[in-house]
């Protein structure tokens, strides 16, 4: 039995489930759960710390890891990345007191507090930097006003907790995060590894593109078709009418209003959109 390890909480968990519910996955009903065993499909499932998953899959415990790509590089587990979630995105970034004029020449010798010790020690390193790491758990923006700190380096999604803290990011970000889908380093692809990841990846690119359904005439398939041209080839059925055809292919999700205004110029009608739940390509 194939055994997963899923966020246990907060906005990483919620995108998770929804992922794998879509993907045809039983999910827990009560946040209380800590494991779930979907028979049906032969796996497992286990609800732990976003920040402890990498540990147990680098360590074999467990065969694939759902979490944050900076939590992962953080944890210095034996895993490696196999595929990007395209969700619970965010920036690792440098913070400190707003007009400080800091920059990354100016964190020599400097305290910078952080909960991803692991990834800021790495940053420095790389650049020769030498500074005092502090680590600590969670309310990392206050450390600068009760002086642990002179520099933070936290998690940034809208900037909006450090504006309140007095602070500013500077610089680059030191990591650019998403949830990932991680196995140990090393190994082989556990059994049924293949089939879960179809799945994932078939949830994901439903989720990229919509199926578009329109009538053109004959005289314009070429055009249109060049316009829509699928993921192989879009599907082109005669209709009763003479001279008109249907043709349907999936266009990327977010162009899609675009692609309708093109095919309404060149005089496709009947322009429908629909979603698309899963699929295999």
């Amino acid at each position: 039995m194939l055994k997963i390890a899923v966020p246990n909480k907060g906005a990483l968990a919620a995108a998770a489930s929804d992922l794998l519910r879509e993907a045809g996955y039983r999910q827990r009903r009560d946040a209380r759960d800590l494991v779930v065993v979907d028979a049906a499909n032969d796996v497992e499932f286990f609800y732990l710390r976003p920040r402890d998953i990498a540990v147990y899959v680098g360590g074999g415990t467990l065969d694939i890891g759902l979490t944050g790509r900076d939590l992962v590089l953080d944890s210095r587990a034996a895993v490696e990345e196999r595929q990007s979630l395209g969700f619970g995105a965010s920036r690792l970034h440098f913070a400190a007191p707003i007009g400080s004029g800091r920059t990354l020449e100016s964190l020599q010798g400097a305290r910078i507090a952080t909960s991803y010790a692991g990834v800021l020690e790495d940053y420095l390193k790389e650049r020769a930097v030498s500074a005092h790491v502090i680590r600590l758990d969670g309310a990392v923006e206050t450390a600068v006003r009760l002086d642990v700190a002179d520099v933070i380096a936290d998690v940034v999604e809208t900037g909006s907790t450090m504006l309140q803290a007095g602070l500013e990011t500077f610089g680059e970000p030191i990591l650019l995060s998403e949830a990932v889908l991680v196995t140990r380093a090393g190994a082989g692809d556990p059994g049924g590894y293949e089939i879960f990841s179809r799945r994932v990846r078939g949830v994901l690119v439903a989720r990229s593109y919509v199926m578009m359904d329109y009538d053109i005439e004959s005289t314009s398939v070429e055009s249109a078709c060049a316009i829509t041209p699928g993921i192989e080839s879009p599907t082109v059925s005669p209709l009763q009418r003479a001279g008109w055809f249907a043709v349907r292919a999936m266009v990327p999700r977010d162009d899609a209003h675009r692609v309708m205004d093109q095919l309404y110029d060149l005089g496709a009608r009947g322009i429908l959109v629909t979603d698309i739940h899963a699929c295999r390509l």
